[in-house]
């Protein structure tokens, strides 16, 4: 018999923040019949022998094969559900959080729900985003302009329920129907860019993500670090991304302006973006799990 939600995780390196999550989930969950599955991506600290002194999950060893197969190896452990809820191990739920989440899901057309999340310190996490467009490349957010701008940060915006065109992955409620019509996540992301692909994959079939300021969290973020290579998977999966959705010409376009923010970041000190720079000029530079390194502009 179906459950009413299927939690998700991906762990990797997540010690320190692991436990806070687990124990926020029976309060969030409400009155909700619930799974938890954990997915260990090869991590070399202390994470498994956490998750080993736990009874209230299933917890699945892994390879490191990326963020988004974890994530469809743990649906696809769990028991059927109404719906799915990928969580981040540097997360933790508010309680009654997933019932106000499933209550928005349940609307007509929806297929993915995104809460209102904090900060550790307690203030909002702008975690809204609008869809990649040439405008949006970067280097002109400081307008606040959403031509310019893809990250929402105007504090409104977060006041009402409302559709979005995609929504930071760390905390996101999708219908088990959606998530099966879209075939999960898209593994070939291996890390970024899999919620903004899922997302607007979903509305290209008809789903709606819709924020919702009921349901609340907080995220630490960057609980696994970023380094220099997984800035550049961040950069590089965002031009793919494109290719994917608006074809070689206009990619090559935004490949472009890519390039020119990525060096005009290193020269203001960003220390991550020159490596970055070099494997986009430079295929070869580019990480082997992305399998971007045939062509100029990654595929």
């Amino acid at each position: 018999m179906p459950i009413d939600v299927a939690a998700v995780v991906v762990t990797y390196n997540s010690e320190n923040h692991i436990d806070q999550l687990l124990d926020s989930i029976p309060a969030a969950a409400g009155g909700l019949s619930y799974s938890v599955v954990v997915v260990d991506n090869g991590s070399v600290d202390g994470t498994l022998d956490r998750l080993g002194l736990r009874s209230d999950c299933i917890v699945v060893p892994s390879t490191n094969r990326g963020y988004a197969a974890g994530m469809n190896t743990a649906v696809d452990t769990s028991p059927d559900a109404e719906a799915i809820l990928i969580l981040n191990p540097d997360a933790t739920l508010d309680p009654d959080c997933i019932p106000r989440m499933l209550d928005v899901l349940r609307k007509p057309g929806n297929g993915i729900v995104a809460p209102r999340v904090r900060e550790a310190d307690g203030r909002l996490s702008p975690t809204l985003r609008r869809g990649p467009t040439l405008g949006r490349v970067g280097g002109l957010s400081f307008t606040g302009l959403p031509a310019f701008t893809e990250r929402i940060e105007d504090p409104r915006e977060y006041e009402t329920e409302h559709e979005v065109e995609w929504a930071v992955g760390a905390i996101l409620l999708v219908s088990g129907e959606c998530y099966r019509a879209m075939d999960g996540l898209d593994e070939s992301y291996f890390l970024y860019s899999e919620e903004t692909d899922l997302s607007l994959r979903a509305k290209d079939a008809g789903w709606a993500t819709v924020y919702t300021p009921d349901a609340g969290a907080v995220h630490i973020g960057g609980g696994s670090g970023e380094s220099s290579t997984t800035h550049t998977m961040k950069i590089l999966n965002r031009v793919r991304l494109y290719r994917r959705r608006r074809g070689p010409f206009l990619a090559s376009v935004y490949f472009g302006m890519t390039v020119l923010v990525e060096f005009r970041r290193a020269i203001l000190g960003h220390d991550k973006s020159w490596p970055t720079a070099r494997a986009l000029l430079q295929p070869s530079r580019r990480p082997p799990a992305l399998g971007a390194s045939r062509t100029l502009i990654p595929r």
